[in-house]
This record gives structure tokens, C-alpha cells and sequence, in this order.
């Protein structure tokens, strides 16, 4: 065979076995095929709440915007957030340079010992320069589909720091609503002690006129010291709130954080329609960016598959006297094109084809997954919204009623109308009542940020 008929079949053979293998289709293409949206959101009733950007907004509270602006600029999470997105821009960079030719410069000296003529050793030294370049020509593609790749998986980087900086934003100010709650109901404890302490006390006066017992002043007494363990609680719940806030805003958790008044819920976030999520939403941005990114490795790992060109050229020097490197006489230069081309490796080239396309499929359903659940993040935002509005509005009417019943029923224990149990019955419907109406209230605020965050506008 000459060596021109040998060229041109190690040329033919690998092109054959690589058209044998078709490269599987892109699948970013299709990624919302399967997606059916409503015209709008299914818990959402008009008329559509008002407008506001983010959660600053939203609450127009000056003590949570400190927390949020310094959640943003000390989290550690978020800090690390943003290194992994400075990561991913030097390795876009390193992928590039596969494009560029190469240059290595090489210096050595070496000592060889012989005897030749078996008469006594010779020592001679060796001295070599050179630089020596590479350029592999992208013929098929495949560096330019890696760069591709490593392009996505930036902006999935990028999209990733900004739903870090909504997440954070939306842990701190979740956080600061928690702290509120637990101040609240720390408040609420020291007054219900108080209460019953004034109970106490008109039991003690019935009781010195002889018209109570012994049995009721232990009745009153449980009470308070049931309160004073809830105090405790109350006190270490409020602790734990405050180091969580801490914790988020970057600093040392200690109980010094504080939260003193509820700001106004006037203003809402909008529902809008449900393809406007996929706008606002960075996480489902760097789901499907994360498909692109698949889809170009399955170009890499196909384009891997045919042969490789390069091209070398080097030039250099070789002296067994140091000074002489830098004489003209000894240059030496050569220029050479390299064909590379697999032919036998076990199937192993085939084998990335396949696992490259598997984990584009992946990336597809998980970028699925993902919208999914965002869906259902609003809608269930959405509902709450709503539920939670009437809840409130319901044990606010109940307190009322609680209230006044108390005060009556004091009245009447005074007068000796009722006895001792029925009255400390009212008093813990009472505060009871406002416990759970803190409670709620907690909860509609957290929802609304929950619904700020489904539907990418913490931030």
C-alpha cells in the first residue's frame, strides 16, 4: 500500500465509524414543550393586588431593610455564591484558550560519561533552547462547542448567584418576621403573668372575706407559675430567633438583634400570569442553562469521535558550550502537521456520546421539576394569601369577644357569680386567642414573603 492510499484510509476509517454514530438532537429546544400554563394562576383572584419590586418595598420597613442590605453583603452563603460565579468565568476563559495556539519555551543542560576506547572516561555536557508551539485546528467543532458549554454554565452560575441573593434576602426578612413573632409572644407571656397575679390577688381578697377557698388560691397560683415556665420558653425562642438572624446577616449569633414593630401589609407583590415566571425566576434560568450546557457536551463528546488536526512547530538550539546558545549557527526549526484519529478504544468514545445524552435528559426533566415546583410555590403562596387573611380577620373577632368575656367574668367573680374555674377558663380562651392571632399574623407575613420569593421578586 503507498503511503498515499495508507493516508487516505486513516482519514476514511474513523469518518466512517463516526457517521455510524448520529449525534443526538438538542433538547433546550423543546424544554417547554411538555409545560402547559393557564392563562392564570389558579388561586389568584382578581383584581390583581398592587405592584411592588421587591420585599424593601413591599414592607417599607427601615429596621428589615438594614438586616436585608447587610444579609446581602456579609452571608457567608452568598459570598460563596458569588465565588463559585467568579469560577465559572475563568473556566469560560480556559476553554477559549483552546482555540489560541500554544508556546512553550524549554531550557536544558545535561552531563554524559563515556569511554569509548576503554583508554579513560569522557565527560561532555549538553546544552539545548527551544520554544516549541502547538495549534490544534477546530475542524469539526468541538472546542467551539466547549466553549459553549463552559459559556451556559457561566450564566447558570450567574442566574444562580442572583436566586442565592433572593433566597438570602428572603431567609432575613423570614427571619425578622420569626424574631417579631417571638418578641410578641415573650410580651404577651409577661402580661398574662401579670394578669394572673392580679387574679391571684382577688381571689386573696375573696378569700380573706370567706367566700373562697384554699382550693381556689391553688388554682391561681398553677396558673402562674405555668406562665412563668412559659416565659422561660418564650425567652429562649426569642434567643434562637435572633442568633438565626445573626447567622444570615453574616455576624456573630447573639441575642442582640432586635425587631420592635409590624410594618404595614397595604401592598402586595403581583400575580400576573404564569409565563411571566419564567422571566423572573434566575433558578429557572440556571436549570435551562444548565440543559445548553449538556446539549454542547453531547456535540463535545460526538465531535470526539472524529480525527484531530494539529499543527507543531519548533525552533531551537543545541551546544556542548553554554555561550554558543545564543550563536545563530546553531538554530535548528522545524514545522510539522499532525493527524490524530481514533480507531480502537474499546467503545469507550460511544459510550460519552450515550452518557452525555443521558445527562442532557437529565438536565431536562430536573429544569421540569424545577418550573414545576415553582408553580406550585405561587399557587400555594396564592392560597395562603387569601386563606390566612380570613383566618386573621376571624380570631380577631374572636379576641374581641374573649376580651369582653373576661371582663365580665371578672366582674362576676367579684360578685361572686362564678366560681374560680370558670373565670380562669376565660382568661386562658383570652390569651389563647392572642396567641394564636401573633401567630397568624407571623404567618401572613412570612407567606408574603414566601409569594415575593415564588415569584422572583424578593429582590
Amino acid at each position: 500500500m503507498s503511503k498515499l492510499a495508507f493516508s487516505l484510509a486513516a482519514l476514511i476509517l474513523p469518518l466512517s465509524i463516526a457517521s455510524c454514530i448520529k449525534q443526538p438532537s438538542a433538547l433546550s429546544p423543546k424544554a417547554n414543550d411538555s409545560l402547559k400554563l393557564p392563562g392564570r394562576y389558579d388561586a389568584s383572584q382578581p383584581p390583581v393586588p398592587e405592584i411592588s419590586q421587591n420585599l424593601i418595598k413591599i414592607f417599607s420597613d427601615p429596621q428589615l431593610k438594614a438586616y436585608i442590605n447587610k444579609a446581602i453583603k456579609y452571608n457567608p452563603d452568598l459570598r460563596s455564591s458569588a465565588a463559585r460565579l467568579e469560577e465559572a468565568g475563568y473556566n469560560t476563559r480556559r476553554s477559549q484558550a483552546g482555540l489560541s495556539p500554544t508556546l512553550n519555551a524549554n531550557v536544558g543542560a545535561g552531563t554524559s560519561r563515556a569511554n569509548p576506547t576503554g583508554l579513560g572516561e569522557v565527560n561532555s555536557e549538553n546544552f539545548t533552547a527551544s520554544l516549541d508551539a502547538r495549534w490544534e485546528v477546530d475542524v469539526w467543532g468541538r472546542i467551539r462547542a466547549g466553549i459553549s458549554a463552559s459559556s451556559s454554565d457561566q450564566l447558570a452560575a450567574q442566574s444562580d448567584y442572583a436566586a442565592a441573593r433572593q433566597s438570602i434576602a428572603a431567609q432575613t426578612a423570614q427571619a425578622y418576621f420569626d424574631l417579631l413573632r417571638t418578641t410578641n409572644l415573650l410580651e404577651l407571656s409577661g402580661t398574662r403573668l401579670a394578669s394572673y397575679k392580679q387574679t391571684l390577688d382577688l381571689v386573696n381578697r375573696r378569700f380573706e372575706a370567706g367566700t373562697a377557698n384554699l382550693g381556689s388560691l391553688d388554682l391561681a397560683r398553677t396558673d402562674i407559675e405555668n406562665t412563668r415556665s412559659q416565659v422561660a420558653l418564650r425567652k429562649d425562642e426569642r434567643d434562637k430567633a435572633a442568633r438565626r438572624l445573626a447567622t444570615l446577616t453574616g455576624s456573630y449569633p447573639s441575642t442582640s438583634n432586635k425587631a420592635t414593630k409590624w410594618p404595614s401589609l397595604n401592598r402586595s407583590v403581583p400575580a400576573n400570569i404564569p409565563s411571566d415566571l419564567m422571566l423572573n425566576r434566575p433558578d429557572l434560568d440556571a436549570a435551562y442553562q444548565r440543559i445548553r450546557a449538556a446539549d454542547s457536551r453531547v456535540t463535545v463528546a460526538h465531535r470526539d469521535l472524529y480525527p484531530s488536526f494539529t499543527r507543531t512547530a519548533g525552533s531551537g538550539q543545541q551546544s556542548n558550550i553554554l555561550q554558543n546558545l545564543a550563536d545563530s549557527n546553531f538554530n535548528a526549526w522545524s514545522l510539522l502537521a499532525n493527524f490524530s484519529a481514533p480507531l480502537i478504544d474499546g467503545g469507550a468514545r460511544r459510550a460519552e456520546v450515550g452518557a452525555s445524552n443521558a445527562r442532557a435528559k437529565r438536565a431536562l426533566a430536573d429544569y421540569q421539576s424545577t418550573v414545576l415546583n415553582a408553580f406550585r410555590e405561587v399557587e400555594n403562596a396564592l392560597g395562603s394569601e387569601s386563606y390566612l387573611s380570613q383566618q386573621y380577620s376571624a380570631t380577631g373577632r374572636a379576641l374581641t369577644a374573649a376580651q369582653s368575656a373576661e371582663s365580665r367574668g371578672l366582674r362576676s367573680y367579684d360578685s361572686g357569680l362564678i366560681n374560680i374555674l370558670d373565670l380562669l377558663d376565660v382568661q386562658r380562651r383570652t390569651f389563647a386567642t392572642e396567641e394564636s392571632l401573633i401567630n397568624i399574623r407571623a404567618l401572613r407575613y412570612q407567606n408574603r414573603v414566601s409569594l415575593a420569593l415564588a415569584l422572583g421578586k424578593a429582590l
